[in-house]
């Protein structure tokens, strides 16, 4: 039998059919390891018999699966249900070609075919109590099932081996039944992409470097050959723009990051040059396919571990520079080609004509365009998206600006396309490239939009010019070259006097501005990577002839060391002028007291992690907070009291973490109906002794009080959390939390966090909890809690060691899924 435990609106790869026998040992693991490859599995959550017909929920999840695994074992036959979904998949195998895989579990596969065995039995029973011809559609299925190659499973080797096999064949049948889509960016890669494969299946061949110019299309050929081969590895990574990841988080963080995922382990912390033990054992016992895409310096590829790999791993790299190739040495190293002329017409054409050959009408334009780009995808692309649904003379107005360079290079045709570009879709291609570039998608629309009248529009032309992009769905983004071409256009500008530049960032032009003071109302947007200059002492009127700024963006890298010294200096004062049109401020070690008194009504994110504030702003500033989306105040260990919020009615991210002098949040008497909230950390606050009342905070999904030891109440008394999106609340060790406020309308909670909380002495009430899981909740170490839990019926396990519950009472019964029980005792709980 299977079951909804994920949506039936949500394609799935695969659809587990099985009897509830092997539900706790053969079928639960084999469900493991096929999420563990990131499978989507439709599987069911209760042991239900469905009676005479198939569940709509079961028929719709087979049809959203794209294969079936049937569990034959030894009382499969006899459930109506198991006998329904046999049907249903094999009416979808004959109809749609659903793919099929049977799984003979201790059974004789001639047994399945023939209605033998212990099958007999169970249709005999059916067919005395089922109408005939629902035991004749039954049966037949059945039997069909038994005709199809499958997997015998015996006593002869593990389970465990025979799991593998089966996600083995699992991935190998998924993969080729995956529609070959043919995509623009696959255009004139088939013959490299043949040759690669060739040399992946090279024993002597380790390392591959991919070489060539950007935009070329080297991501795109490596990602066309992972995808081709990722199948045969059991761990494979594509990591995207590796160097400039390390310029943002650290090389260490980057690698942390990669471990995690390779070897399955979260937060993984190496701090040191080299992977030790046991990391260099775990590694070298796996068989890696890994892809460091964008890599500038040799060593970033020897630091990220890929010689521990174990044998028959493969590791392709791609890189501007050959010499990085061979100094990281790669045992072969493959110069991407250009496109030649009919493959790049192709690719052309799929952009500007949305076809994959010319008009007759523009075929000699088409070429001249062809002609210029120079067998270059990303100009291809952008040329071919520019022209798209223009006419003629817009055609031949474009061919006009290329002619005026002799020989055009990339960049030449890349910024010739921006010249075509509306006011409004210019600023924004402008404010991506020097401050925006990999920040979140959703925040950078909001705070577009806030300034820019159809701000989503111009996004959307832009993507649709293809120069701009998303990463993951996520993080807005655009290619290196063009990054480059938009930071060269405002440079080019003001070259002399970068105080009368629209857009700030490199470090020598921001440090002579704030330095002697040369702000004009010319600047909309500074952005600083304040590793990169001297120590500043600040004076408090920096900004004050900056009337249009609307972004400060004043970073430390991830890459620097905890005692960074802060660059950014407070001249003796306690606050600074800010401007009104202020949308973004991000400032990492803000070094005054307090933010000014300003205009805060067009401000939109507030970062100001470890600063020096002592407090936000007065109490009687009357900001006006309505557009204010997030506040991170991050270890700020001075700040002793977020105030009054109450006009921030559309604040979604509220984090405080590791404020050490943070006491209290706004007075209690101003009730925040803080109704968008999503997020609240205020974990490693140690003196934080209480949390306001959320009760209007409708929306919030996490809650994270982790280690506020002197927390001793989560809003009042009578609080009620009727939160229906509240996801998780962690208040591990929270050492002086006596009690939980009413968890009754919090019915979609997936993770309580209760470790270590040694001053509680007992829960809401959590049986109506269907969506949180027995390993989520965490209750070991509560040293006083001594009332049984009242816990979801479906948890087969139940941790409470180191409490002080001494009894089981009656109503366990009702956990009749329950398995293992812990009641251990530590030292410290039977003396409290």
């Amino acid at each position: 039998m299977a079951s909804s435990s994920s949506s039936c609106s949500t394609k799935h790869q695969v659809f587990l059919s099985f009897r509830g026998e092997t539900r706790f040992n053969f079928t639960a693991h084999l469900l493991k390891a096929l999420k563990d490859k990131a499978l989507n599995v439709f599987f069911d959550e209760d042991t239900l018999e469905i009676g005479e017909q198939l569940s709509p929920a079961l028929s719709q999840g087979i049809a959203a699966s794209n294969l079936s695994i049937i569990v034959l074992s030894k009382d499969y036959a006899s459930s109506k249900s198991c006998l329904a979904e046999v049907s249903d998949i094999m009416d979808r195998n004959r109809s749609e070609g659903h793919i099929v895989l049977p799984i003979f579990y201790h059974v004789d596969p001639s047994n399945v075919r023939n209605l033998g065995g212990s099958f007999k039995t169970s249709f005999e029973d059916h067919e005395s109590k089922r109408p005939t011809d629902e035991v004749k559609r039954w049966t037949d299925a059945f039997a069909k099932v038994g005709k199809l190659k499958g997997i015998h499973i015996q006593d002869n080797k593990s389970e465990t081996e025979y799991i593998q096999d089966i996600v083995d064949d699992v991935t190998r049948k998924l993969m080729k039944s995956a529609p070959r889509i043919t995509s623009e960016k696959l255009v004139g890669i088939d013959d490299q992409k043949k040759m690669l494969l060739g040399l992946i299946e090279q024993a002597d061949i380790r390392v591959i470097g991919f070489w060539g110019m950007g935009g070329i299309g080297k991501t795109t050929l490596a990602n066309a050959v992972f995808e081709e081969v990722s199948p045969k590895f059991e761990c494979r990574l594509f990591l995207k723009d590796v160097s400039e990841k390390i310029k943002k988080q650290g090389d260490e963080s980057l690698r942390n990051e990669l471990l995690s995922k390779l070897l399955d382990e979260k937060e993984i912390c190496i701090d040191t040059p080299s992977i030790s033990y046991p990391y260099q054992d775990r590694l070298n016992n796996i068989i890696v396919l890994l892809v460091l895409d964008d890599v500038s310096d040799p060593d970033q590829i020897d630091f990220m571990g890929v010689k521990y790999f174990g044998p028959g791993s493969k590791i392709i790299v791609t890189s501007r520079d050959r010499q990085v190739l061979r100094n990281g040495r790669a045992n072969h190293i493959h110069e991407v080609k250009k496109l030649n002329k009919n493959d790049s017409l192709q690719l052309f054409s799929t952009f500007a004509f949305k076809l994959l050959n010319p008009v007759v009408d523009f075929q000699d334009l088409s070429c001249k365009f062809v002609e210029y780009a120079q067998g270059s995808p990303l100009a291809l692309k952008v040329l071919g998206s520019n022209l798209y649904t223009k006419s003629k003379n817009e055609w031949e107005s474009e061919v006009d600006k290329l002619k005026q360079y002799v020989e055009p290079k990339i960049s030449q045709i890349l910024k010739s396309s921006l010249d075509g570009l509306g006011e409004l879709e210019k600023n924004i291609f402008l404010d991506v490239a020097c401050f925006f570039k990999g920040e979140k998608m959703d925040i950078v629309e909001k705070i577009l939009s806030n300034y820019y009248m159809g701000a989503m529009c111009g996004i959307r032309n832009l993507v649709d010019k293809c120069l701009l992009d998303s990463i993951d769905g996520y993080h807005i983004s655009m290619h290196d070259m063009l990054e480059e071409i938009g930071k060269d256009i405002v440079r080019q500008k003001c070259k002399e006097n970068p105080g009368k530049c629209s857009r700030l960032w490199f470090p020598k032009d921001v440090d002579q501005v704030l330095r002697f003071n040369q702000g004009t109302v010319s600047i909309e947007g500074i952005k600083l990577d304040m590793s990169q200059i001297d120590k500043l002492q600040l004076c408090p009127s920096v900004f004050e002839n900056m009337f249009n700024l609307r972004y400060i963006y004043f970073y430390k890298p991830e890459i620097e060391k905890e005692d960074w010294n802060p660059k950014l200096l407070a001249n003796q004062v306690d606050s600074v002028s800010l401007p009104n049109k202020l949308r973004y401020l991000c400032w990492d070690y803000f070094p005054f007291k307090s933010l000014s008194s300003f205009n805060s009504k067009n401000l939109i994110v507030l970062k100001l992690r470890d600063g020096k504030m002592e407090k936000l702003w007065n109490e009687d500033d009357h900001m006006d907070l309505v557009n204010l989306r997030e506040i991170n105040v991050s270890n700020c260990k001075n700040l002793r009291k977020i105030p009054n919020l109450s006009g921030a009615i559309n604040l979604e991210l509220l984090h405080c973490s590791n404020c050490e002098s943070l006491v209290q949040f706004w007075d209690e008497n101003n009730l925040m109906d803080l109704v968008n909230l999503r997020e609240i950390n205020v974990s490693n606050c140690k003196n934080l002794r209480k949390m306001p009342n959320l009760s209007g905070a409708i929306n919030l999904e996490l809650l994270n009080c982790f280690k506020c030891r002197s927390l001793v109440q989560l809003g009042n008394e009578d609080d009620h959390m009727d939160l229906v999106n509240l996801r998780k609340i962690d208040i591990s060790y929270c050492e002086n939390l006596r009690k939980i406020p009413s968890l009754l309308g919090a019915i979609n909670l997936e993770f309580l966090g209760c470790y270590k909380c040694e001053s509680l002495v007992e829960l809401p009430c959590l049986n109506h909890l269907a969506s949180l899981h027995q390993y989520n909740l965490r209750l070991n170490g509560c040293y006083s809690l001594k009332k049984f839990p009242q816990v979801p019926s479906h948890f087969c396990r139940l941790n409470l060691s180191s409490t002080k519950i001494k009894e089981v009472p009656d109503s366990i019964e009702l956990l009749h899924k329950l398995q293992r029980l812990s009641l251990r005792k530590s030292k410290k709980s039977q003396e409290a």
